[in-house]
């Protein structure tokens, strides 16, 4: 059944649909732009009410730094004022603090202090990546150098050829850190890489994505019924045991990641010429796993976690995999029109209408309890705008690329 069968005109192509997702984006531009700023450099992660958390001595974050750079690149291609500050703010952060002059590479998080975790982790260095080639499409004059420089660093220490992906994590002075291999850095590198290659027309950053996705989604996902296995061993065998960082790497799978994972098939698919005929059956699979073992049928929303024998494990339900969700289904929906896809786009943005949107204070809540109540385990406040703007804004622009390289298609800038 096609997209426009009884359900009618698809939601983002209707005029009412496209001014509401402009209005959440400029909801959640309006939050962060000015609270997240912090004048000593880098960002503020913000509480309940949009105040600083830790104010006197805030940690930051790589990732919370390269994905604000991000943000408000796709800001500035909009034509938000304001932005081009940000974007210049959190591009000297990254260069002069989180990267390391000596031996290279970019540390994960430091305070007012200097640093407090001088690891070098994949997942960072994947979003140092994509704030850099974002920067570079919204104009950053140093955004070459650092897309220069850190793809050196990922090709010379993270890039297992024999793997066709990246290691984990090193020690300050590239002491590799034994024993794990992880397929979330692997994935936001896949975004990275895709957004490098738009940026820079470089065929080699897409050619690097192709070969992760082979690994994590035609391969092992597949092995295991397109469930994506989050912990595996330094040979990429599947760890069902690995208990580890439940911020970072918690245990079992996370239905979440395979949402993602089914947007950045597709986007993927699209850029590579639509050659490999496995990316949109395996977008396909990923998605309907997803609802049919991550969906809370009775109350809404994706379960954060579930055991290898797809038992809710984590029950709480937290606004990024809703977020994904929408951008999943608004890619199926242009990639494999179904009604089906149609109709999870309209109920994944019903559930977070109804329950994550803070009309109160803006923002969205980060976390929810099963019975979708705000709650706070995991998460203080409201720490990050990628998930959601990209939420909002994807669906506005053609499923065939990044969301800056669309916005610039689309003559926005």
């Amino acid at each position: 059944m096609g997209a426009t069968g009884h359900l009618g005109t698809a939601w983002r192509k209707r005029d009412y649909h496209r001014q509401w997702l402009w209005r959440e984006a400029n909801r959640l531009f309006d939050f962060f732009q000015n609270r997240a700023f912090n004048p000593l450099g880098g960002f503020h992660e913000l509480d309940v009410d949009g105040r600083p958390l830790n104010a006197g001595n805030p940690v930051r974050g790589i990732h919370s730094t390269a994905r604000m750079v991000h943000c408000f690149a796709i800001g500035s291609l909009l034509g938000r004022p304001g932005s081009d500050e940000i974007v210049d703010h959190g591009m000297k952060f990254l260069w002069e603090k989180h990267r390391d002059h000596e031996r290279g590479g970019y540390h994960w998080s430091l305070d007012n202090a200097g640093l407090l975790d001088a690891t070098k982790q994949g997942y960072g260095h994947a979003f140092v990546l994509l704030a850099a080639s974002s920067a570079k499409l919204a104009g950053h004059p140093d955004a070459d150098r650092m897309i220069a420089d850190v793809t050196e660093v990922l090709d010379k220490h993270f890039w297992e050829d024999r793997h066709g992906a990246i290691a984990e994590e090193f020690e300050a002075d590239w002491t590799p850190v034994a024993g794990y291999r992880g397929q979330n850095s692997n994935m936001h590198l896949t975004e990275a890489l895709m957004a490098a290659y738009e940026a820079t027309g470089e065929r080699f950053y897409l050619d690097r994505a192709e070969s992760i996705a082979d690994l994590i989604i035609r391969r092992r996902a597949a092995e295991s019924g397109f469930r994506v296995g989050e912990h595996f061993d330094e040979n990429w065998v599947l760890d069902r045991d690995y208990r580890g960082n439940e911020m970072f790497r918690p245990s079992g799978t996370t239905p979440g990641h395979w949402l993602e994972w089914t947007r950045l098939v597709l986007q993927l698919y699209a850029l590579g010429g639509r050659k490999h005929a496995w990316m949109p059956e395996a977008a396909k699979a990923l998605f309907d796993q997803s609802i049919a073992l991550g969906w809370d049928t009775e109350k809404g929303g994706f379960y954060y976690t579930l055991d290898w024998d797809d038992v809710p494990a984590k029950r709480n339900k937290l606004w990024w995999p809703m977020a994904e969700g929408v951008g999943a289904a608004a890619f199926l929906c242009e990639h494999l029109p179904d009604d089906k896809h149609e109709l999870w786009y309209r109920r994944i943005w019903d559930s977070i209408s109804r329950h994550f949107l803070d009309n109160e204070r803006g923002g969205w809540h980060e976390e929810l309890t099963e019975d979708l109540t705000p709650s706070y385990t995991l998460f203080a406040g409201k720490s990050d705008i990628y998930h959601a703007l990209q939420a909002c804004l994807i669906p506005l622009y053609p499923a065939t690329g990044s969301l800056t390289r669309g916005i610039i298609e689309a003559g926005q800038r």
